[in-house]
């Protein structure tokens, strides 16, 4: 049987509260359940980021963050760029053209990625 409908994304952090103000701050959005040890995000596309705690998380956490990438399709990725570095996000790599288009990675709290990309154009 496939399983092929990926709607929900979990990252492990140190601090559910204060990455869920990072989170809420770069998507422009509220969570919608918040707690000492879980924070998620329903984002608009039906996708959801859950944010939890790496100390809670069973079974335990072996992984470190930066070892895996959320990424996140915008078509102005260098006025994305200038809007998350004006808001002091750490960031991993500045605006560039790679083979498949233009990206930057960021990084939240924890150190995990966040790439924002735009994809060359199909011809």
């Amino acid at each position: 049987m496939a399983i092929p409908n990926l709607s929900y994304v979990l990252l492990f952090v140190s601090k559910p509260i204060e990455s869920g103000i990072f989170y809420s701050r770069i998507l422009g959005v509220s969570p919608v359940e918040e707690g000492p040890t879980f924070v998620l995000f329903a984002l608009p596309n039906g996708m959801k980021l859950g944010l939890w705690s790496s100390k809670t998380a069973e079974p335990k956490v072996t992984a470190r963050p930066g070892s895996s990438e959320i990424c996140f399709s915008e078509e102005d990725v260098d006025a994305a760029f200038s809007r998350l570095q004006k808001m002091g996000v750490q960031m991993a790599q500045e605006p560039t053209d790679m083979d498949f288009g233009r990206t930057f990675v960021a990084l939240d709290p924890d150190g995990h990625r966040i790439r924002i990309f735009r994809l060359l154009e199909q011809v």
